[in-house]
């Protein structure tokens, strides 16, 4: 027969013991309203490939990838709907400028295109490891250090707006650690000038792959 007080301590223990799975449950795993958190990581910025054709259709432009260090920092207003701004450190892209006649000319410039992004989470304020989530949002691109391989020539790439989509994934460690992936694709078109004469534009138009940690303030 069992013992009443065995059992009340073994019923209390358990009771106990669900209560505190519940509670870190709840803690460790539920995104919602009112949260803070940064993502950061490494990302690569794939142009779409034909850049565009310059000089009267005299020079088509190939413009490369880069990788590098990548950030955001976002808010959740709601469980479901959150702000996200996407910086990153300069990606430097070398652009091949190749003639009709098969002659190539080479250039290079430096970009920095933050992103700011409306979110929705539809796991958002459920407790589940998997949180996936979709923007859609407004790029600003800053070129700069703009290069090319002629004696004398000026080159300059213009500033860029474009639209934006998101997708990405969260993998949920703990209360604020989490396992992050996304992909980002901007819409990038750049008036290019050669010593002050319009010679075309550059549509870059790249996907921006970025895998890291994120972090829940």
């Amino acid at each position: 027969m069992r013992h009443p007080l065995a059992s009340s301590i073994l019923l209390t223990a358990l009771t106990s013991s669900a209560l505190i799975s519940t509670q870190a449950l709840a803690t460790d795993l539920s995104y919602g309203q009112g949260d803070f958190y940064a993502r950061m990581g490494v990302a690569k910025v794939v142009p779409e490939s034909d850049n565009g054709n310059l000089a009267g259709g005299s020079l088509s432009a190939d413009v490369d990838s880069d990788s590098g260090f990548a950030f955001t920092l976002g808010y959740r207003f709601t469980d479901k709907l959150g702000i996200e701004l996407l910086g990153a450190q300069e990606f430097d892209h070398n652009i091949n400028l190749k003639g009709a006649d098969g002659s190539s000319i080479n250039a290079s410039t430096s970009e920095l295109p933050p992103t700011l992004f409306l979110q929705y989470y539809p796991m958002g304020g459920m407790q589940s490891r998997i949180q996936p989530y979709v923007g859609i949002g407004v790029n600003y691109t800053a070129f700069s250090d703009e290069k090319i391989s002629v004696d004398g020539a000026d080159l300059e790439l213009d500033d860029s707006w474009g639209a934006a989509g998101q997708v990405g994934l969260d993998l949920v460690i703990n209360e604020h650690w989490a396992v992050n992936a996304s992909a980002t694709y901007a819409d990038i078109d750049s008036d290019v000038s050669l010593n002050g004469d319009d010679i075309g534009s550059v549509d870059i138009d790249p996907w921006v792959i970025m895998s890291g940690v994120s972090f829940r303030f």
